[in-house]
C-alpha cells in the first residue's frame, strides 16, 4: 500500500461524523467544556484574553450546534452580556470607583451626602482610569455569562436532566416538566391568536387576553392530568429500602460534598485562593459523588438509552479543563499579564502561552459530530 493510499483511508477516520443518536456527544461533556473556559474568564481582566475566549466559544457554537429551539440562546447571552457592561460603566460613572486617576475626562454634579455616608459618591470627577476598570471588570463577567450561553446552545437540557444521577431523580423529573409546559403554553397562546386573527376577533385588549387565557389553562391542566397518569403508570415515586446508616452517610458525604464544592469554588474565583481552592473542589467533588451514588441506591428506575462517553466526549471535556488549567497556571506564575494595570493607564498586552492555550478550546470543533438535519435533530432530542 502505498503512502497516499494509505493518508486518503486515514483522512475520513479523523474527520468528525455526522451526528446521529448514538454518537451525539453528551450534555455534561459540553458543559464541562464551557465551564473550563468560563474558569478561565475568572482569572483574568485582560480584554484581549476574555475576547480571545468570547470568540474561540462562538466559533465553537456556530460550527456544532444544532436547529432545535434550545440552541439559539446564544444571540441573547451575547447581548446580557453586553448590557452588563454598558450597566457596570454607568455605574461607575454615576456611583464613583475606588480606583484613583490622574485623566480626568469630565466632571459630573456631585451630590452631598450625610456624613454616615461616607465612602459612597453619587456624581463628581470622571477619570479614563475608572472606566477603564469598570471595562475590564464588565468584560470578565459578560465573558462568564457568555461561556454559559455556549453551553446552553450546544448542550441538550433534557439529555443534561436524563443524566443526573439516581439521587436527584425527582429533581430531574420536576425541571423537565417545568421545561415542557412553557414552550406547550407558548404555542397553545400563538395557536388561539392566529384563529382569532382567521376569524377577525381583536387579538389584544383586557378581553381578548381573558377569552384566550381560559382555553390555555384548560389545556395546561389537561397535559398536567395526563403527565401525571403515565408518571403513575411507570411507577414514579416507588423508592427501595436502604439501611438507615446508608441513608445518613449520604447525607454527611453530599452536604460536605456540596460545601466542599462552595469553598473550592470561592477558592478558585479568588485572586489568591487557586492554591488551596483546588484540592478543596476536588475534595468536595469526591465526597459530592460518592453521597450521590449512595443516595441512588433508593431509586429503582431503570435510564433508556443512557449517553455514552467516548473519546470524542473526553477530548471535549478536556479540552475546557486544560484551559481552566493552564490559565490558573498562567495566574500563580505572571498575573501581571492575566491583569493589565489601570494605574498607569497601560494598553493591555497579549500574553502568548496563555493565549495558545485559550486555543485548546477550539478543540470541540474539529472533533465533535457535525449537526444533522433539522428533522434529525429532533430524533437526538
Amino acid at each position: 500500500m502505498t503512502r497516499s493510499t494509505g493518508a486518503a483511508r486515514l483522512r475520513p477516520a479523523l474527520r468528525a461524523p455526522e451526528a446521529t443518536r448514538g454518537n451525539a456527544l453528551p450534555a455534561g461533556a459540553w458543559w464541562l467544556w464551557a465551564l473550563g473556559l468560563a474558569t478561565a474568564a475568572s482569572r483574568t481582566t485582560n480584554p484581549l484574553l476574555l475576547g480571545l475566549l468570547v470568540g474561540v466559544a462562538g466559533y465553537v457554537v456556530a460550527a456544532r450546534r444544532t436547529d432545535a429551539p434550545w440552541a439559539r440562546s446564544y444571540g441573547a447571552f451575547i447581548r446580557i452580556g453586553l448590557f452588563v457592561i454598558a450597566v457596570r460603566l454607568v455605574f461607575s460613572v454615576f456611583l464613583g470607583s475606588p480606583v484613583p486617576g490622574t485623566h480626568p475626562l469630565f466632571t459630573l454634579p456631585e451630590v452631598p451626602l450625610p456624613d454616615w455616608a461616607q465612602g459612597v459618591r453619587i456624581g463628581g470627577r470622571v477619570t479614563a482610569e475608572q472606566l477603564v476598570f469598570a471595562l475590564y471588570d464588565g468584560a470578565k463577567l459578560a465573558t462568564l455569562l457568555i461561556c454559559v450561553g455556549a453551553a446552553n446552545s450546544l448542550a441538550n437540557p433534557a439529555r443534561l436532566l436524563k443524566s443526573l444521577p439516581g439521587a436527584l431523580y425527582e429533581v430531574g423529573v420536576a425541571v423537565v416538566v417545568a421545561m415542557t409546559f412553557a414552550p406547550n403554553m407558548v404555542a397553545d397562546v400563538a395557536r388561539l391568536r392566529t384563529a382569532r386573527r382567521l376569524r377577525g376577533r381583536p387579538t389584544g385588549g383586557i378581553g381578548a387576553v381573558l377569552q384566550i387565557g381560559l382555553p390555555v389553562l384548560e389545556g395546561a391542566l389537561e397535559r398536567s392530568v395526563a403527565v401525571a397518569a403515565s408518571m403513575d403508570a411507570r411507577g414514579y415515586g416507588r423508592t427501595a429500602q436502604v439501611p438507615p446508616a446508608v441513608r445518613r452517610t449520604t447525607h454527611v458525604l453530599t452536604l460536605g460534598g456540596l460545601l466542599g464544592v462552595c469553598a473550592g469554588t470561592y477558592g478558585l474565583l479568588a485572586a489568591q485562593g487557586a492554591v488551596h481552592g483546588l484540592p478543596l473542589l476536588l475534595v468536595g467533588l469526591a465526597a459530592a459523588m460518592a453521597g450521590l451514588g449512595l443516595g441512588g441506591r433508593r431509586s429503582v428506575r431503570t435510564r433508556y438509552r443512557p449517553d455514552r462517553w467516548g473519546v470524542r466526549a473526553w477530548l471535549v471535556a478536556a479540552s475546557g479543563v486544560a484551559v481552566a488549567a493552564a490559565m490558573i497556571w498562567a495566574g500563580a506564575t505572571d498575573p501581571d499579564a492575566l491583569r493589565p494595570g489601570v494605574v498607569p493607564l497601560t494598553a493591555p498586552v497579549l500574553p502568548l502561552w496563555p493565549a495558545a492555550a485559550v486555543l485548546v478550546g477550539l478543540l470541540p470543533a474539529a472533533v465533535a459530530p457535525v449537526p444533522s438535519s433539522p428533522s434529525d435533530s429532533k430524533e437526538l432530542a
